[in-house]
């Protein structure tokens, strides 16, 4: 087993209660237990020690910040048999294999009485790069809390199995999410004899803030030609990504994300996407949704309460080669499709909140289906399938997820019963029946229904045609705060960023101009009173929250709301003001709305005192609120505890383990109780879990508890000179707190010997921990650096002085000079100082690639010269060639300086590798052929040139990118092969080329590929239609000038990509104009344009190579290269 995972086994606890159980049950047991799997594995290399900030990523129309996680980006193309531990549950009809090693995830799922993999089974590990922290894996079953596929997907997480008291077994898995502190746990449980497994989700908030999150859980099944997607037969729109395009189901005859459905194409069916497409249900009120194999006849659902867990989505790559592509990259067993069920969301983004120490749970049961041709309704107990067809035969079948005997299948039509049969059936033994249909009976006259053997309904199904509904509106992005009429819309405009955690623009513009409006506020500065509060800017936090409740409390009044309370007691007990923040939560405590949290808090406050009882006293009433905090619980049982109440501790831990079986404060609770002969406990040996137990300890003033947790990790540390170093800072400070200072300076002086890789620092408690080391120790350079890492995204400039702190102690520090580098540049807009830093951590540490390609960034950013750039790499060939971003950007620069084969011959033998959503790499490519291209043309080498045009349309393997769906860039190839075509004679080819650049295949032109419109002109002006092409180049210009005007391109929706500055946006609008000016036969104008491009960004390739071509004093046409752009990325 990894030191990185936690296992915990209840032992005992089911014999008990086996006299209670049935003797068939008995006979039939589910058996459960971990043992060694082999897997064939990809493997990937150690993440970089950089710490990764947030600085404008989309990930899954999200933000994707991967601080305080690493990078795990450095695949390898090695593969090699590993061993991982996996769990299994095993009962008389299914048998489950889970990975706790690879997210927890749901490996396998088999039905044992077709042999059928319900879910889809992997064979090898193989990553990619489409995770929020980079590896992924297909297949399986993943857990996506509290965003889409979740930070640690690929990481190890908690684990244990149970043997429950009512027969039944569960593998329960989870951890404490970094990001926002909470934590989730997912129970997968089996019962006797009953093919469903019940998949019980849990999320429990352990902060005291609100958060918002989705919850989908992600089951890949096997797909092909026969595969259909099963939504609820009242289902009438399907809906995409953030609801901006809905689509009628199952029968669409829209364009849907680019593809042209408008014949009447039945969504349903896999085989009808040619590319990668998401769809969503919408109008959703049945209970259940699924999949089925129509050729293995063979299939899966999902049951689920829809008032509690609305999402039902189906994904796929599609059957086209873009699809083909990323299923050889993920997996080697075939297609597969993605069924995901979601939580308290329905959408991708679509987030819920979770109040402060709530905790959210929804359940959902998966079981296999067989024989039945699909499902029309589905339930625990079963799905139902009805069909009818045009020779008036109805078809029907039943499903069961166990055994029932003596049952009755019955179809009716009215009051006229057309079949009655009494039968026996079970997970192994569906039933089937055909009956024809007597005249004028039509199909949504049928009833079919399943009764057990004493006349209960099990399952029916009663065909209903919905009302037709109008399309539903899409969502569109907000407005400009200017432009929003009232305060109440700025309000819940920011509001709604926060929730949804919008990558493109951030709440407090909104909330600002809505203050400047009404300055006292009630919701909008309690807003931004809680989002400064999450910053530890608490100076700003209760100036905010003071102005709220000034309106509230006008006239003597007491506020209908608490939150205002709330959010001021959390204020002050961060500038340890704990007898004001005290008054505050009682405050706050009126509003049963924050009753439980309120006096939840208190009783921390109590903690820290030292005054047990009282904090009995106010865990009670957290917990008569909220009986679901398993915070309180734990912390119950520590007063409890310290009281000598030794069995009522017992009980309140055995009651938090019921909300959450992997809580480790309830855990260690039970070390400290010496429970042992009950339960074979064990603390994982992950630094996080430890910490976060730890400082959870300190809150409510345990600091002994907290002190132990911490020693005990490092006296079961392999080499105590290899721990994490907050370890032994934040146990230096709770020394200090219970001992002589003198003692805590031993750790202290511990924590700046150790290494500074993969130390990422997060928590607010832990900024007067590092205080303290710094007063403690004034030499230690480290110290003030995590303080630095720690404050970033909260308060970059007092991030920048710690870190500058931190270099002047130690100039040879490379961390911290990168780290410098990216602050100048995001924070302060510097880019010449942010340059000379980054440059300084490569001269300090020349083997890190991941520093060289941050450098190159920088100096493309910087308008550094490419002659400048290529020496960067040409200097450092080994290093470079370790990362793919750094390769394409070296691939870029031989471009920019005119050395086509070289940057060709790199695009053709460098593996790549590449996030999902970004195929940049093969533009670039296209780029190399069509330049070295355009140097043949210009020489009269007119068939070599056509050669290179040729392969531009070209997908070589190692580039990991397929053909598209719509090849945005024809036009441009189509136009520059007709040229060629039409040097060698060839005017019949020629001109179809030119019509062809023409036709517009699809959506994008206007979005990531403006300029190809300027090949459409010039192939419209070669076709001797020149108000056409005219249209085209005055279309440019337009556009140019309204990118200027704007001065921002963000794009609200994008799923994918990075943000990028305004020099490059507007330089990019400057490019578009000189196009439209030289289409027009003004290259004067256009070389203006150019010229401008170049002050704004040196280092864009379209603009260099038109200036380039006009210097040659070449005709018009043979301007060819016309570099892409992306403007989100």
């Amino acid at each position: 087993m990894t030191s990185h995972m936690k296992s915990l086994r209840m032992l005992g606890v089911c014999t008990l209660f086996l006299a209670s159980i049935s003797p068939g049950l008995a006979q039939q047991p589910v058996n459960t237990w971990e043992a060694p799997l082999v897997l064939p594995t990809f493997e990937i290399g150690p993440p970089d020690p950089e710490p990764m900030f947030y600085a404008g990523r989309s990930y899954q129309g999200a933000r994707g910040p991967i601080y305080p996680y690493a990078l795990y980006d450095n695949l390898l193309d090695i593969r090699s048999d590993k061993t991982y531990q996996a769990d299994f549950l095993e009962n008389k009809y299914v048998k489950i294999c889970v990975l706790p090693e690879l997210g927890g995830r749901i490996l396998s799922a088999t039905d044992k009485t077709d042999g059928y993999d319900y879910v889809y089974r992997q064979t090898e590990i193989k990553p990619a790069l489409i995770g929020m922290l980079g590896a992924w894996i297909s297949g399986g079953v993943e857990w996506n809390i509290p965003h889409h596929h979740r930070a640690t997907s690929y990481l190890p997480v908690d684990h244990r199995l149970v043997k429950n008291p009512d027969g039944s077994s569960s593998i329960w898995v989870g951890e404490v999410e970094l990001r926002h502190r909470m934590e989730w746990a997912v129970g997968i449980t089996l019962y006797p004899d009953k093919a469903y497994m019940k998949i019980t989700t849990k999320l429990v908030n352990r902060t005291p803030y609100v958060h918002s999150f989705l919850d989908f859980t992600n089951t890949a099944v096997h797909a092909n030609r026969n595969y259909q997607v099963i939504f609820p037969p009242k289902t009438q729109f399907a809906v995409y990504h953030a609801k901006i395009q809905f689509a009628h189901w199952p029968i669409s005859h829209e364009i849907y994300q680019g593809v042209d459905y408008t014949r009447g194409v039945d969504l349903s069916w896999w085989k009808n996407h040619p590319t990668p497409v998401s769809f969503f249900a919408w109008n959703f009120d049945g209970d259940f949704f699924g999949g089925y194999d129509h050729g293995k006849q063979a299939g899966i659902i999902c049951v689920q309460d829809h008032n509690v867990s609305p999402g039902a989505k189906f994904f796929e790559w599609g059957n086209g080669p873009e699809g083909k592509l990323w299923d050889k990259i993920l997996d080697s067993q075939g297609d597969y499709l993605e069924l995901m069920a979601g939580n308290f969301s329905d959408n991708q983004p679509d987030y819920s909140w979770i109040q402060p120490f709530e905790t959210k749970v929804a359940t959902q049961y998966w079981f296999p289906i067989r024989g039945i041709g699909g499902a029309k309704n589905a339930n625990r107990d079963g799905a139902v399938n009805l069909e009818v067809d045009g020779a008036g035969e109805a078809k029907f079948g039943f499903y069961t997820t166990q055994e029932f005997r003596d049952a009755k299948a019955i179809l009716t039509a009215g009051s006229q019963t057309l079949f009655e049969q009494s039968i026996d059936i079970a997970p192994d033994k569906p039933f089937v029946q055909q009956v024809g249909l007597p005249a004028g009976v039509k199909e949504d006259d049928l009833r079919v229904a399943l009764l057990d053997s004493e006349n209960k309904e099990l399952i029916s199904y009663h065909p209903v045609k919905p009302n037709a509904e109008p399309m539903p509106l899409v969502v569109k992005p907000p407005l400009p705060p200017k432009e929003i009429k009232t305060v109440d819309e700025l309000y819940y405009t920011g509001l709604r960023i926060e929730q949804f955690h919008s990558p493109a623009l951030e709440p407090y513009a909104y909330y600002e101009e809505a203050l400047r409006r009404d300055p006292g506020n009630y919701a909008v500065n309690t807003a931004l009173g809680r989002l400064f509060c999450e910053r530890g800017l608490w100076q700003q936090a209760k100036e905010r929250l003071t102005a709220a409740l000034g309106r509230a409390t006008r006239n003597y009044t007491r506020p209908k709301d608490g939150e205002a309370y709330y959010y001021l007691g959390v204020t002050l007990k961060g500038e340890d003001k704990n007898a004001e923040a005290g008054e505050a939560f009682q405050r706050a405590s009126w509003s049963e709305a924050w009753t439980a949290a309120s006096y939840y808090q208190l009783a921390e406050l109590d903690g820290l005192k030292g005054n047990w009882p009282q904090a009995l006293s106010d865990f009670d009433h957290s917990l008569a609120y909220n009986p679901l905090n398993c915070g309180a619980w734990g912390l119950k049982a520590a007063a409890l505890r310290k009281l000598g109440r030794i069995e009522e501790a017992k009980e309140a831990v055995d009651k938090a383990l019921v909300v959450d079986p992997l809580d480790l404060w309830a855990i260690n609770e039970l070390r400290l109780l010496n429970v042992g002969e009950q339960y074979q406990v064990g603390l994982g040996n992950t630094v996080q879990a430890n910490l976060e137990l730890a400082v959870n300890y300190y809150d409510a003033g345990l600091m002994g508890e907290a002190e132990q947790v911490l020693e005990r990790f490092v006296a079961a540390s392999p080499d105590q000179n290899k721990v994490n170093p907050l370890i032994y800072y934040d146990l230096g400070y709770f020394v200090a707190q219970t001992r002589q200072p003198g003692e805590a300076s031993k750790y202290f002086r511990l924590a700046a010997q150790m290494s500074t890789d993969y130390v990422f620092p997060f928590r607010l408690e832990e900024v007067r921990m590092l205080e303290a080391a710094m007063h403690a120790n004034p030499a230690d350079a480290h110290a003030p650096y995590y303080l630095g890492n720690l404050l970033y995204d909260r308060q970059p400039a007092t991030a920048i002085k710690m870190w500058e702190k931190s270099a002047s102690m130690d100039s040879s520090f490379a961390l911290v000079w990168r780290n410098l580098a990216l602050a100048y540049e995001q924070a302060e807009k510097d880019t010449t100082k942010a340059t000379a830093a980054m440059e300084k951590a490569v001269e300090l540490d020349r083997g890190d690639a991941r520093l060289l390609y941050e450098l190159d960034m920088l100096y493309e950013a910087g308008n550094v010269s490419p002659q400048k750039r290529l020496a960067l790499f040409e200097s450092n060939p080994a290093i470079a060639a370790k990362r793919s971003d750094a390769m394409m950007q070296e691939a870029k620069v031989y471009l920019l300086v005119g050395r086509y084969d070289q940057a060709i011959q790199l695009l053709r033998t460098h593996r790549f590798h590449n996030w999902e959503g970004d195929g940049d790499i093969h533009n670039i490519y296209m780029d190399a052929c069509l330049l070295r291209g355009e140097r043949e043309f210009r020489t009269g080498k007119y068939q070599d040139a056509l050669k290179d045009y040729e392969a531009a349309f070209e997908y070589p393997g190692n580039l990991e990118v397929g053909p598209p769906y719509h090849e945005i860039r024809l036009p441009q190839v189509d136009y520059l092969m007709g040229l060629a075509y039409e040097r060698l004679g060839s005017t019949a080819k020629s001109r179809e080329l030119f019509q062809r650049a023409l036709v517009v295949q699809g959506q994008g032109y206007w979005g990531e590929h403006p300029e190809m419109r300027y090949y459409q002109g010039l192939a419209a002006q070669k076709l001797g239609r020149n108000t056409e092409a005219n249209r085209f180049f005055d279309g440019l210009i337009a556009m140019g000038h309204k990118m200027l005007a704007v001065g921002s391109d963000i794009d609200y929706f994008a799923k994918f990509g990075q943000r990028r500055s305004n020099g490059f946006r507007l330089a990019n609008a400057h490019y578009l104009i000189g196009l439209g000016n030289l289409g027009k036969g003004e290259p004067a104008k256009a070389r203006i344009e150019f010229q401008e491009v170049l002050k704004l960004n040196a280092n864009h390739l379209g603009a260099t190579s038109q200036l380039l071509t006009s210097t040659r004093s070449q005709a018009p046409e043979t301007s060819q290269i016309s570099r892409s752009f992306h403007p989100t990325r």
